[in-house]
């Protein structure tokens, strides 16, 4: 589904996001911690709620030259203290271990946001060992500790090879030495529960049943844009679902949105204030590309947002790091 199309959609379901703003006309950024890149839309596994539609079909990638001007922005702006990389699946992007090698020289913290199955695919084991090597954070996705629930939102046998990847990380230290966080999205039309108690019992299942060992849990609602969005009209639960976001809307969530304290940068270098509006094409207003990179006039802008950002304000809030308040 094309983005002007899913744009237009989501205006015409509820009242507009900006009518609950302060002021209703603007977001503000508040710093730029964090520098979130997604390197590719190739990914080994094509989940029926991506909202970045990856696939094993996809081809765009990053660049080596665009990766160098990812890290040219790093280099050149100390506010950024992480690297988040993103995809797909980012191991894939052949200058993935370039990436995350010169971020690590430059003194950076690393994130990999990984589906865990590509450490089991041929060509890619050699991962466990790098990881480790350099100690990169990974937040790994893992929809639930069901089997069925799991291989329902994410392809048959994912589960199992989950598991095996997370005990084989477990074996390497990450859970103990190595940060280790999972990511839970509700299998279904509905928000997520209390982020401390689902931690409680993903901790509780995964331990007694699999021995094992993860740091967070991070809860992050289905956003109705993309794969997902093309599941609500299908199933006719558009208007329902954007009901419960709207309805559910916490203005204690606003401070701590995620694009108002980083970058989001796509495959092709433009700059987006989140991930999200990445793949509704919806560019930064004052930075359209990373080799012009400006840190004042990127902390200068106004934040675009549509009915979409319902979803990270809906209930506590939903961020890549999980839940932003409780309501």
């Amino acid at each position: 589904m094309v983005v002007d199309a899913q744009i237009k959609m989501l205006e015409g379901t509820t009242r507009s996001f900006g009518d609950g703003l302060p002021g209703r006309d603007a977001i503000s950024p508040l710093s730029m911690r964090v520098f979130q890149v997604n390197v590719g839309k190739q990914c080994n596994q094509a989940c029926r709620h991506c909202h970045v539609d990856a696939s094993p079909a996809r081809t765009e990638t990053m660049s080596k030259e665009t990766v160098d001007a990812c890290l040219k922005a790093l280099r050149e702006n100390d506010g950024f203290e992480i690297l988040d990389i993103t995809g797909g699946a980012p191991e894939m992007n052949p200058h993935f271990r370039y990436l995350v090698e010169e971020a690590l020289a430059l003194g950076k913290h690393v994130i990999d946001r990984c589906n865990l199955t590509i450490l089991e695919e041929p060509g890619f084991e050699y991962l466990y060992d790098f990881l480790t090597e350099y100690k990169v954070e990974i937040t790994a996705s893992l929809p639930h500790f069901s089997e069925a629930s799991t291989d329902k939102q994410r392809g048959p046998g994912v589960f199992s090879a989950s598991i095996k990847a997370l005990q084989k990380l477990n074996t390497l230290g990450y859970g103990t030495e190595i940060p280790l966080n999972l990511v839970y999205n509700p299998n279904g039309f509905y928000l997520s529960s209390s982020q401390a108690q689902l931690e409680f019992e993903f901790k509780g299942r995964l331990r007694e049943q699999y021995g094992i060992e993860f740091n967070s849990l991070y809860c992050i609602n289905n956003m109705p844009i993309s794969r997902f969005l093309e599941s609500l009209v299908r199933r006719g639960k558009l208007q329902e679902y954007m009901d419960l976001l709207a309805g559910a809307y916490n203005p204690s969530t606003l401070e701590g949105l995620m694009c108002r304290h980083q970058i989001s940068v796509g495959y092709d270098g433009g700059v987006y204030d989140c991930d999200f509006n990445q793949m509704l094409d919806l560019k930064s207003e004052q930075v359209s590309h990373i080799s012009e990179f400006n840190t004042s006039a990127f902390l200068s802008r106004s934040i675009r947002f549509g009915n979409h950002c319902f979803g990270c304000t809906a209930g506590s809030g939903s961020s890549c790091g999980g839940e932003i308040s409780h309501k």
